[in-house]
């Protein structure tokens, strides 16, 4: 449903931003074409994707988590459409091949993640708290302090399955 982190050390050369991107907005910007194409689509989600190829972590003891959700979700708070598709753990969409759903997820993607109009920016400080929706946000930790380093301490809260 959500998560908090609260910084408690921010990188000493400054960055270590955090890009939120509200993917309500996003939706809404899409033409009404492709809105109506995306509206009754499922996605698999797979934690492999991330932890794996991005981390490297080993696999653990039953796998990575794995589910299918709608590729667009209504918010059970206020009742507007998000694409709730994201590049970490979104591996296809079900009812596409394998090359449109592949072309489908990058534009969705990017159309998330480089619109300015859908972000706001977070510039760390010591003991900021930041609290987001999970289910109407996306975000991405800019990693411009190399070699300093941030340290926080994040909560998520669980909430319930996204439904369209």
């Amino acid at each position: 449903m959500g998560s908090m982190l609260h910084l408690i050390q921010a990188p000493d050369v400054g960055g270590g931003d955090t890009v939120f991107s509200s993917t309500i907005r996003a939706y809404e910007a899409l033409s009404p074409a492709m809105r109506a194409f995306i509206d009754p689509l499922s996605a698999s989600h797979d934690g492999a994707k991330l932890y794996t190829g991005g981390y490297g972590a080993t696999t653990p003891v039953g796998g990575w988590p794995k589910a299918t959700h709608p590729v667009v979700i209504r918010h059970p708070g206020n009742g507007r459409k998000a694409p709730y598709v994201n590049r970490g753990f979104t591996t296809a969409i079900n009812e596409l091949a394998r090359a449109e759903s592949d072309a489908l997820l990058e534009f969705l993607w990017r159309h998330v993640e480089t619109r300015v109009e859908f972000q706001c920016r977070v510039r760390w400080a010591p003991d900021t708290l930041v609290f987001w929706d999970n289910r109407c946000t996306q975000h991405h930790a800019v990693w411009d302090y190399y070699p300093s380093s941030r340290y926080g301490r994040r909560v998520s809260i669980v909430g319930e399955r996204p439904s369209p």
